[in-house]
């Protein structure tokens, strides 16, 4: 049983093909999919797709620099239809900081703000949260742990290896997606990561393995076969393993 808890598949490039797509995952033995919101859009677009198949589940979220673009208002509207559809979704994401993006301060201080804002508005709904932390690592984890957020996903953490350790003892996880073969900063991730604390995804289309123009859910088996190569563990225990770590923080 094999899972993809980050994914957009409403982006464009899936639009010929998402009934093969999800085919192929069934096949391979996929039992749930995870479409990640990113704004308002996006978030009508990842409900919309759970009904189209039980594999289907959501997140809903607000990437860090579409904040940029929302008044307080606009935030607010967003939080109250989160809650709205709380019982529609796996978890809240992806949110977060994004500071390789954006370099202005100001705006990186809206981020920070409406980030904890977001945390401390949708806590209550005793979700997981799926957080995109790039060259924001450390900060994002100071905010978590500020706020005492319990649930936390880290999706594709590319940062310094020595925050593992932090976020481990928080008893979060970390995502890793299918490009795994060719990143050696994923590769060290899953060195340095308990067994317990790893998941799979693939932000697709994004972020394709090997001799791919496009990522896809079917691909997590690259990522538990990687796994399993760098753990030197059987590849069923890994699967059994990021299950299980699944159960206990989405379901």
């Amino acid at each position: 049983m094999f899972v993809d808890v980050h994914t957009h598949l409403y982006y464009p490039k899936f639009e010929s093909d998402l009934d093969e797509v999800i085919a192929r995952a069934k096949s391979a033995g996929m039992v749930s999919i995870i479409n990640a919101g990113t704004d308002h859009e996006s978030n009508v677009k990842v409900l919309e797709l759970t009904k189209k198949d039980e594999i289907l589940n959501a997140t809903l979220g607000i990437y860090p620099t579409t904040i940029e673009k929302m008044s307080e208002e606009e935030l607010d509207d967003e939080l109250k239809f989160i809650k709205k559809n709380k019982d529609k979704i796996l978890g809240i994401g992806e949110i977060g900081l994004d500071f390789h993006l954006t370099k202005d301060k100001e705006l990186q201080e809206k981020q920070v703000n409406f980030f904890k804002k977001t945390l401390t508005t949708l806590k209550e709904l005793n979700k997981p949260f799926v957080i995109h932390s790039r060259k924001a690592e450390r900060e994002c984890i100071e905010i978590l742990e500020e706020l005492k957020i319990k649930k936390v996903v880290f999706h594709c953490f590319s940062g310094k290896f020595s925050l593992i350790k932090r976020i481990e003892g928080n008893g979060w996880l970390i995502s890793i997606p299918a490009n795994i073969d060719k990143s050696e900063h994923f590769q060290g991730a899953v060195q340095k990561t308990s067994i317990s604390n790893l998941l799979t995804e693939t932000d697709a289309p994004f972020l394709a393995p090997k001799d791919k123009d496009r990522s896809e859910p079917s691909f997590v088996i690259n990522t538990i076969n990687k796994i399993a190569e760098l753990k030197k563990l059987d590849k069923e225990e890994v699967k059994k393993n990021i299950f299980l770590n699944y159960q206990r923080t989405f379901l």
